[in-house]
């Protein structure tokens, strides 16, 4: 069984290509292409999707606003934004609105497959079981799903004191969107200090979710880098 996905981008050319980018990635199928918020919304309703590639900036509606309307209207489809905005306030509502991921333009092939696998994971933890009815799930399979395994890329579920998870899964959605991400550009995507953002970036360095490495320019001390394992 492949997963749906309608893609929604006003930019023709970026739709292709991110269409391509699902067709290449086992598993997973193009069902469907809009340009605009409200076409994505009428496609939605007419092919049901599992999944949506949703940009932030389309013509008419919003990618969030159209985000809130699904919910609104108790659509179930997974969301991944793919948009060019870094901005924390829209990070932050993608996140608040249901969706599973937050992929910053430009971006390679490796970094959208990765994306999908991890939805995918998601999708297939609670999908229930033929003839199934509604049973409870353990903390284990919840964990799971939502991402708190050791090799997911996910906020650890214990933090330090004066962390909080919801700023901890902030700092998360702006890594991800990149292949690597300074405590500068962290501060500057989330609305952190840099100071602060730094104790987020290395908590997720000591609890094995991240990686660090210098970057040394031409004077004064080398730049942290950060990057997902």
């Amino acid at each position: 069984m492949a997963y749906g996905v309608l893609v929604v981008d006003d930019d023709f050319m970026v739709a292709r290509i991110h269409a391509r980018f699902v067709e290449q990635t086992a598993g997973f199928e193009v069902v469907g292409t809009a340009r605009t918020g409200a076409e994505a919304l009428e496609l939605v309703a007419a092919l049901a999707p599992d999944l949506l590639l949703l940009d932030v900036h389309l013509p008419d509606l919003s990618g969030l606003e159209v985000l809130n309307r699904l919910r609104a209207a108790g659509r179930e489809v997974a969301v991944v934004m793919v948009t060019a905005e870094r901005g924390a306030d829209a990070v932050r509502a993608a996140l608040h609105g249901g969706a599973l991921q937050y992929l910053v333009k430009p971006f390679e092939y490796a970094d959208l497959a990765d994306r999908l696998r991890r939805v995918a994971e998601t999708l297939a933890t609670l999908a229930p079981a033929a003839g199934a009815g509604e049973e409870g799930v353990d903390q284990s399979t919840i964990d799971q799903a939502f991402g708190l395994h050791a090799s997911g890329g996910a906020v650890p579920p214990e933090l330090p004191k004066g962390l909080s998870p919801e700023t901890a899964a902030l700092v998360l959605a702006a890594a991800r969107g990149r292949r690597e991400i300074s405590a500068s550009e962290t501060a500057e995507a989330v609305g952190l200090s840099r100071v602060t953002a730094r104790r987020y970036l290395e908590h997720l360095v000591e609890t094995g979710v991240a990686e660090v490495r210098l970057q040394y320019g031409g004077t004064g001390r080398p730049e942290r880098r950060y990057r997902l394992r």
